[in-house]
């Protein structure tokens, strides 16, 4: 975890909320106000989900989301392979060392063995751009922890990982800001047993499994589901991840966690629900979903059409670690490896986690019911800190630029501010796929889900984990008049689904732009162009450039006719295109309004309202 010193970002917005209650701030004199009564303490009581706020829990916030696993350690190393395939722990140490203390945005690392993906071999020897930061002076990882448990080396991942960066200038980190080149697709597809993640990809080579006598599956090709598992997810542009697992190639930008009066979170709004108004929905999923697959097993029959068996059994055959490598001939099913070795017999998976009693049904907060909890601390904690320390965090001033001032009023006069209004400069709303013209797969990862829901629900705040025998729930009720919005953000109800309006603090950091990355334009505007032009030849998308090509729609035809020309772009769904809301001679607007609007979007470095954080 940095010191203070060594962030390029210390500065935070002031702490005045001392109560969250499911998205409701509760300032110093509201709270001493309902102290004086017994409904107003009900309000402020854990039993009604509210959470307190003060220093300790800030601090708590920043070191989970530099430190807590929740234990992810195991299914990254045990089960998918993270240290057994290309890249080895030794040959990331030797390119650590080899840094001699200086920074780099980019950790370049030597294959250990080949890997072939797709009509490509990763040779031994050579150099991969892991995207992984290094901060100056630093001989650690952001966001990789290691842990050694009786002679076995494991690697574990935490929230830094994605959404802390170094600054290149300064080598300092930026706390919040996304690592905008993480080469997250790759490094899983270079591990040993990418079929892990089979279900967060297209890969329909994994259809050919089924049922048998005695709920021994009979399982498909391992080959071709490791060799389509692999290309789908190497596919994916550095800076994004596929955090759904609607079996569907279709992965999104990783986004800032400056995100004070951001919500809904994430890029199709579904977290909205709950504590810091759904933002530690969005932190528990990343741990509760996205980390240790082996959860999805129950669910696996209405989400993927697949028996539970077959499914763990895909995701078991090519696990590195014997214990809990299933062996299609042994005597065992995948369910009976997966119980013998899991570290966390209590639960559902590998993770930590508390359970609800309607898991595995999705109730709006969670995709599933769990809740990546760590022991000792009431359940969901960890999350809920984490929410209060990044909805402090800002990006670093931004650079005085004088066309900025110029460029709110075309802000206005383009009527940016009909859905970028607010502190955060978001109007909080979902918008159907078919009005912003967005790549539109995304926008219905949730709608199998529907399939097997529970009401909104949640633990009460100081609900002891692991958890007592009859634990106390907080029903998080949706209003009418919002649920159309719940339901759209979920691609659910008879909706296609659709996107919610971002926040535009920090943009100068969150390059490229759009959901799926595909409005990226690095410094040369003739050949720097879409995700083909820029990450996927290392080069560094331009924030002003790609502002620029999201306004103007003669740039962006060529944005959307590079990223239409590369395989790897289309595998990942990758276009460009939609949100046609233009600033350029066209829309009546001259070459010097275009330049300051985008030095104004470049200039938001903090909330543009005084008002209450975290």
């Amino acid at each position: 975890m940095p010191a203070v010193e060594d962030l390029a970002n210390p500065g935070r917005s002031p702490m005045t909320t001392v109560f969250d209650v499911l998205g409701r701030r509760i300032l110093r004199d509201e709270a001493d106000r309902l102290r004086a009564t017994e409904d107003g303490r009900r309000t402020l009581s854990p039993q009604a989900g509210a959470v307190a706020i003060d220093d300790a829990v800030i601090a708590r916030g920043r070191e989970a989301f530099y430190r807590e696993t929740f234990g992810d350690e195991v299914f990254l190393t045990d089960v998918m392979g993270m240290l057994d395939g290309g890249l080895t722990p030794f040959e990331v140490v030797r390119a650590v060392a080899a840094l001699k203390g200086e920074a780099t945005t980019n950790l370049k690392v030597r294959m250990a063995r080949d890997v072939t993906i797709g009509e490509r071999t990763y040779r031994r020897g050579e150099e991969v751009p892991t995207g992984l930061d290094v901060p100056k002076g630093g001989a650690f990882i952001i966001g990789i922890r290691s842990f050694y448990d009786r002679g076995h080396l494991r690697m574990g991942i935490t929230c830094a990982l994605c959404h802390a960066a170094v600054d290149p200038a300064s080598g300092k980190v930026v706390e919040g800001a996304p690592n905008a080149d993480l080469n997250a697709g790759l490094l899983m597809a270079l591990a040993r047993n990418s079929s892990a993640y089979f279900a967060h990809a297209s890969v329909p080579q994994a259809d050919g499994g089924a049922p048998a006598e005695g709920n021994r599956p009979v399982l498909p090709d391992a080959a071709a589901v490791e060799a389509a598992t692999k290309v789908q997810v190497a596919s994916w542009p550095p800076g994004s991840f596929d955090s759904s697992a609607d079996r569907v190639t279709n992965p999104t930008s990783i986004p800032s966690s400056f995100s004070a009066y951001g919500e809904p979170y994430s890029w199709s709004g579904r977290e909205t629900l709950g504590p810091f108004a759904g933002l530690s929905s969005l932190n528990n999923n990343v741990h509760a979903a996205n980390s240790d697959t082996t959860q999805l097993a129950a669910a696996a029959p209405w989400l993927f059409g697949l028996d539970p068996e077959t499914y763990l059994g895909i995701v078991l055959r090519g696990a590195p670690e014997g214990a809990l490598r299933y062996d299609p001939a042994g005597p065992h099913r995948p369910s009976q490896v997966l119980r013998a070795a899991d570290p966390t017999p209590a639960s559902p998976g590998l993770n930590s986690y508390a359970v609800l009693p309607t898991y595995p049904a999705t109730n709006y907060m969670t995709d599933n019911g769990l809740f990546a909890s760590v022991p000792g601390e009431p359940a969901n904690f960890a999350n809920n800190a984490m929410s209060a320390f990044q909805n402090l965090l800002r990006p670093p001033e931004a650079k005085a630029d004088p066309a900025a001032q110029g460029g709110r009023a075309v802000f206005e006069k383009a009527g940016c501010g009909a859905c970028h209004a607010g502190p955060a400069l978001t109007n909080h709303r979902v918008i159907p796929v078919a009005e912003i013209g967005t790549e539109p797969t995304r926008a219905k990862a949730g709608a199998k889900m529907e399939a097997r829901l529970s009401p909104p629900a949640m633990f009460a705040t100081d609900t002891p984990f692991p958890l007592p025998a009859d634990p106390k729930l907080v029903p998080l009720p949706i209003a009418d008049d919002r649920l159309p919005q719940v339901l759209l953000a979920w691609g659910q109800g008879g909706t296609e689904g659709g996107y919610k309006v971002p926040n535009l603090v920090g943009l100068a950091w969150t390059a490229p732009y759009l959901h799926d990355s595909g409005v990226a334009v690095g410094p040369d505007l003739t050949n720097d162009l879409g995700v083909p032009g820029t990450l996927d030849r290392g080069v560094t998308p331009d924030p002003g450039n790609s502002l620029r090509a999201l306004l103007d729609r003669r740039l962006r035809e060529a944005v959307v006719a590079a990223n239409g020309a590369s395989e790897k772009a289309r595998t990942a769904r990758v276009t460009g295109r939609g949100h046609a809301y233009w600033v350029d001679g066209e829309a009546g607007f001259s070459d010097d309004d275009q330049r300051a609007l985008v030095a104004y979007l470049l200039s938001i470095d903090r909330l543009t309202e005084t008002v209450a954080t975290p």
